[in-house]
């Protein structure tokens, strides 16, 4: 019986040699594995993984607030009369700045021989980035707009309402501008300064 025995107690031996050497191996493995999963995920280290965007758009500027992107002055002077920009306490909470267009726009009306020729403003709440950009795409801006104005029927331009659904098609016009361009619109409103149909 001691013969039986022998043999067993081989095989445990070479088993448990076989046993403590692959034991670490595995779990230096799936601890290696491990801290690599961490490390990529940027739980430690600095990780491959990609950050939280911060949200780079236009802000509302508040009444009284500075905007850090407010065009300057010509002249080195803060507002048209040399002194300093005052806000009023009623109304909207936000500042209102304006953009007028440098040329006026003039256009055919669709399916007619009548002429349209407008000189455009529009205004944004946002900080002074909206008003860098629509300097900055003004051509393209100006393109859309005729491609409105073009499309525009005669009866639109010889009603209030009319005139009020042109108005928001000009805006959204230029907001879709904007956003292929920089990625986000930011103009509230069109206004009209001079407004002639032929």
């Amino acid at each position: 019986m001691s013969s039986d025995k022998e043999p067993k107690d081989k095989k445990k031996k070479g088993g448990g040699m076989l046993l403590k050497v692959a034991l670490p191996v595995v779990l230096l493995g799936i601890g290696g594995g491990g801290m690599y999963g961490l490390f990529a995920a940027g739980i430690i280290g600095g990780g491959t993984h990609e950050k939280v965007k911060e949200d780079n758009n236009p802000k509302l500027v508040r009444k009284g607030e500075e905007d850090p992107f407010a065009p300057k002055a010509e002249g080195g002077k803060e507002g048209e009369g040399g002194g300093a920009e005052v806000e009023g306490d009623g109304g909207s909470e936000y500042k209102t700045s304006y953009f007028t267009f440098s040329e006026e726009f003039t256009s055919n009306l669709k399916n007619s021989d009548a002429l349209v020729q407008i000189s455009l403003a529009c205004s944004t709440r946002r900080d002074g980035r909206v008003l860098m950009w629509l300097k900055k795409h003004e051509l393209a801006i100006r393109s859309a707009l005729l491609n409105v104005l073009a499309d525009t029927p005669e009866e639109d331009i010889n009603s209030l309402e009319g005139k009020e659904r042109l108005q928001k098609r000009l805006t959204a016009a230029i907001n879709q501008v904007l956003t292929k361009e920089e990625g986000f619109g930011g103009v509230d409103e069109v206004y009209f300064k001079s407004f002639l149909a032929q």
